[in-house]
């Protein structure tokens, strides 16, 4: 058969089957093929899109891409960190695989094989535009136009392709918008088929508004997450890992409650990011954030209630961080139908993983637990894919490499460690698909303190963790009856089957992906 992204119809095929091989082939080559617009996000979580969960924001313009496709609803990313995360997604490997495996020390090889390198060969165009944070610069791109390092939310730095930096002018969200649109436009050969990397710098920390939504969701309450005062119980790395909203919530830097002699660790940062603003923004910026910093220095709150005003702030500068985010997709998806590019472009919205909106009384992602393992992933499918609606299949983020590759008829070297996503996009479910997922996060010491741990999820609802390094704790969750993480059962009479299970799947998949370390630090003091 051809592949699926050609379009033929039945009388086309029929005769198709007359010709020599060498003339299908010929005439494939000339059919359309589907261009992929991949959008990605930093640290946007699924619990701040509604088609997700609807208790805190509202975003249209997300909602319509699952709504014209498909929203993934077991979607996991294999590092919970963004670099590795993005090397998961661009090499179809784990962390240990690619050899980007945590931010502090990490170096992309882009000597390396990737997914955009394979997409070239099978005769795309590819270009990424916004946030790279890979370090090295980036390879297999026609085009790129990215952030230094993290980038900046007002008149940001871009690095183009000469080495050289520009500052431009405005909010970042906008103007990466801004950039993909005069690609698909203006850049792009428009004989041929194109995947186009959106990455956007939102909503990552200091999640700093755009100016006209300053005043956005400031009569909002948020509601208080049921374990928001998580004490950690029988959690030894919880404990540890320094991620509360309370504790460790910069009051300067994440809350902008700045006043004149501040002296936050994080002080001198903030001033930098707001202080790329000319005058007449700022004026405006500091007005805003001033007035609330006056009313909270008056307060004087301290224990709980300093606790959840850290939190009320944080989750409406996140919210209104997102809801200029929507507004840019919704500012693509209007480009592409109106380009007349929408019935054959695969639109996907992912994030680099998801985070912590005051769950546990965290911010911040990298653990195992649910809300940082998961990831939102919806797909607008093009005309030919009717599948629409939810996919219960649990997917990973270096599946998408694989997916991408076989929509564009390029074959999948057998070294890539993902599973193409294209039968579920077809409305299939294969008996043989994956019943569990490995996760191996390794970023310590480092910021926040997270221990390095990996372990296995299984479509079931149970999850088995192991913290090691300077560590030897191991985890054990029943999601079905404790979806919050609450309670460890590992080692607790009666677990002893489950437990035999999960370990055996972990070392399993350990074998699988070929992850040596994981397997030799599973017999510490067991």
């Amino acid at each position: 058969d051809l592949p699926l992204h050609y379009y033929f119809n039945i009388n086309m095929k029929k005769s198709l089957l007359l010709f020599a091989p060498a003339m299908i082939a010929s005439v494939a080559a000339q059919a359309q093929r589907y261009n992929i617009v991949y959008i990605m996000t930093d640290d946007h979580t699924a619990q701040m899109m509604s088609c997700y969960d609807n208790r805190f924001v509202e975003t249209p313009n997300l909602d319509r891409i699952a709504a014209d496709g498909v929203k993934f609803v077991n979607s996991y990313v294999a590092n919970s960190l963004s670099g590795p995360s993005r090397a998961c997604m661009i090499t179809g490997k784990h962390s240990h695989k690619n050899g980007f495996t945590n931010n502090e020390h990490g170096i992309f090889d882009g000597s390396q094989q990737t997914m955009p390198k394979l997409m070239q060969k099978a005769g795309y165009q590819t270009a990424i535009i916004g946030k790279w944070h890979l370090v090295s610069t980036p390879t297999g791109f026609d085009y790129f136009n990215i952030l230094p390092a993290q980038g900046d939310y007002y008149n940001p730095n871009f690095i183009n392709m000469d080495g050289t930096q520009t500052r431009e002018k405005g909010y970042v969200t906008n103007i990466i918008t801004d950039k993909a649109i005069d690609w698909m436009e203006h850049k792009r050969d428009k004989s041929k088929p194109f995947i186009l990397f959106i990455h956007h710098k939102a909503c990552h920390r200091a999640w700093l508004p755009e100016l006209k939504y300053l005043r956005e969701y400031e009569n909002k309450t948020f509601a208080l997450p049921e374990n928001f005062y998580d004490d950690y119980e029988g959690r030894e790395a919880a404990k540890t890992a320094e991620m509360q909203i309370g504790k460790h919530m910069d009051i300067v830097y994440d809350t902008k409650m700045y006043t004149p002699g501040a002296n936050t660790y994080l002080t001198e940062n903030y001033m930098n990011m707001v202080g790329r603003l000319n005058s007449k923004d700022r004026a405006e910026y500091d007005y805003f954030y001033d007035s609330l910093a006056i009313d909270f220095n008056n307060r004087h709150l301290t224990g709980k209630a300093l606790d959840e005003f850290k939190y009320q702030r944080y989750m409406r500068d996140y919210a209104k961080v997102v809801k200029s985010l929507d507004d840019n997709v919704g500012r693509t998806l209007d480009y592409l139908k109106q380009a007349g590019l929408l019935d054959s472009t695969l639109v996907v919205y992912t994030s680099d993983q998801g985070f912590y909106m005051g769950e546990h009384g965290w911010f911040d992602k990298r653990f195992m637990y649910e809300e940082s393992l998961n990831t939102p992933l919806v797909m607008r499918l093009p005309k030919g894919m009717k599948t629409r609606g939810e996919v219960k299949e649990m997917v990973q983020n270096i599946d998408y490499a694989p997916t991408f590759l076989q929509i564009a008829g390029a074959p999948i070297p057998s070294d890539i460690q993902g599973t193409s996503l294209l039968p579920l996009l077809q409305g299939k479910h294969p008996k043989n698909w994956r019943k569990s997922i490995y996760y191996h996060y390794y970023e310590y010491p480092a910021e926040h303190a997270v221990k390095r741990h990996y372990g296995v999820r299984s479509s079931d609802g149970y999850k088995l963790m192991h913290f090691y390094n300077d560590i030897n704790k191991w985890e054990l969750y029943d999601l079905n009856k404790d979806p919050h993480e609450m309670h460890n059962i590992y080692g607790q009479p009666g677990t002893e089957k489950l437990t035999k299970r999960l370990m055996t799947e972990l070392i399993r998949l350990q074998k699988q992906y070929d992850d040596k370390d994981g397997l030799k630090f599973n017999n510490m003091g067991k």
